[in-house]
C-alpha cells in the first residue's frame, strides 16, 4: 500500500517503512507524527482525495533534525565592476522513518499532526504600520516620469535621498551599481535608460 502525502508545499509518495526528507516540521528525534494532508491512497483500490482523503493518515517517527545540502547563490552584475556576492543556504529538514499508512480513523489516533516549525511560531499582535512621509522635497522633480518609476519606486528614491532629474543625470557607474544594490533594482538603472532620459528632463 501507498501514499502521496502533501507537506511543506510538496508531495510525496510513500510506503511504510520509506525514510523521508521533508521540510522541517516541530518535532524532537524519536516523537512520533501524523501527516493528514493524504492526496491519494493507492493497494488493492485507489483512492483520490478531493482534494484531501478523509480520515486516511500517515503515520512517521521523526529521526533526525537536518540540514540539506548547500546551495550556492551567485549574484553577478552585468558591469564587470559591479557587485559580485556569492551566498550559501542550507535548507532545514526532518528525517522520518514512515511507519504506518492508515486509510481511515486519523482523527481517532491521538497522534501529533506533523506541521512545518514557523505554524508554531508565537504570534506578535502586529502594530499598524506608519504611513511613509517621504514627500518630493521642495523644489524636486516628478521622479514618476521615468521609464518604469511608480509610486513604491519613487517613495525608495525619495528615501534614498534622490529628488531631482539631475542627481540621476549625474550618476557615475559606482553610484548606479551602489544604488542596485543598495535599493534592489535588480539592474532596471541600465536597463530601462533612467540616466538618459533624466539628462532629458532636467533640460525642461
Amino acid at each position: 500500500m501507498f501514499a502521496v502525502l502533501k507537506t511543506g508545499g510538496k508531495q510525496y509518495k510513500v510506503s511504510s517503512g520509506d525514510m523521508l526528507r521533508v521540510e522541517k516540521i516541530a518535532a524532537d528525534a524519536g516523537e512520533k507524527v501524523q501527516f493528514n494532508d493524504i492526496l491519494m491512497l493507492g493497494g488493492d483500490a485507489l483512492v483520490i482525495g478531493a482534494p484531501f482523503v478523509a480520515g486516511a493518515a500517515v503515520q512517521a517517527e521523526v529521526v533526525d533534525q537536518i540540514k540539506g545540502d548547500k546551495v550556492i547563490n551567485f549574484v553577478k552584475r552585468r558591469r564587470k565592476h559591479g557587485s559580485q556576492r556569492t551566498r550559501g543556504h542550507r535548507q532545514k529538514l526532518t528525517l522520518v522513518r514512515v511507519t504506518e499508512i492508515l486509510a481511515s480513523g486519523a482523527e481517532a489516533t491521538g497522534v501529533k499532526a506533523a506541521v512545518g516549525s514557523g505554524s508554531v511560531a508565537t504570534v506578535v499582535e502586529a502594530k499598524p504600520a506608519k504611513k511613509s512621509s517621504a514627500k518630493p522635497a521642495a523644489g524636486g522633480d516628478d521622479l514618476k516620469r521615468l521609464s518604469g518609476v511608480g509610486p513604491a519606486l519613487e517613495k525608495k528614491l525619495l528615501e534614498a535621498g534622490v529628488t531631482t532629474f539631475a542627481q540621476v543625470a549625474a550618476w557615475t557607474e559606482a553610484d548606479v551599481a551602489a544604488m542596485d544594490e543598495k535599493l534592489s533594482f535588480k539592474g532596471r538603472i541600465e536597463r530601462e535608460g533612467w540616466i538618459e532620459q533624466a539628462k532629458e528632463l532636467a533640460k525642461g
